[in-house]
């Protein structure tokens, strides 16, 4: 099984909301991009919601997420996984990224969605008891995965257009 790392946060320090997924897949983790995947539906769905053009350089994409004052990051700093699947994580190696420390230093985050349902399982129990923070509003969004096929495209851009309001 092979031991990954998730990247670094996407934020500014003004940001309102945060999107957490579980772990950057194999395609992302070779580009060293969030959502690098051509199936991932995560930059279309973005893309629709704030504005910009889907083909974009990943610079510009991370720029109008940091613009609507979205930040982007994942619960795991590191785990064994093979493949790219959230079912393939071995849950005795996972740790969990310091999400404490990034809401203060994020102190107008009032809302977090989770990219699916890992992220949030990891979330509730590795982060959330000992993050001290009680004040925020959680959402579990539908994965943008293409594992997560049997819901449309119309349906997660639906679910999705929550992060905007």
């Amino acid at each position: 099984m092979q031991h990954i790392q998730s990247f670094a946060p996407i934020a500014n320090a003004d940001a309102r909301a945060l999107i957490l997924g579980s772990m950057p897949g194999e395609a992302s983790l070779r580009a060293n991009q969030y959502y690098a995947h051509p199936r991932n539906l995560f930059w279309l769905i973005m893309s629709e919601l704030l504005g910009f053009d889907p083909a974009s350089p990943y610079s510009q994409k991370v720029q109008a997420l940091k613009s609507a004052k979205i930040a982007l990051w994942d619960v795991l700093h590191s785990c064994c996984r093979e493949g790219s699947l959230d079912s393939s994580i071995d849950d005795a190696s996972l740790a969990p990224n310091d999400l404490a420390a990034f809401f203060r230093h994020h102190p107008k985050i009032t809302r977090v969605f989770f990219n699916g349902a890992k992220a949030e399982e990891c979330y509730r129990k590795h982060v959330r008891p000992g993050s001290g923070i009680e004040t925020i509003e959680y959402l579990r969004l539908p994965s943008t995965s293409p594992a997560n096929a049997s819901i449309s495209y119309a349906r997660k851009l639906e679910a999705w257009r929550v992060i905007t309001k």
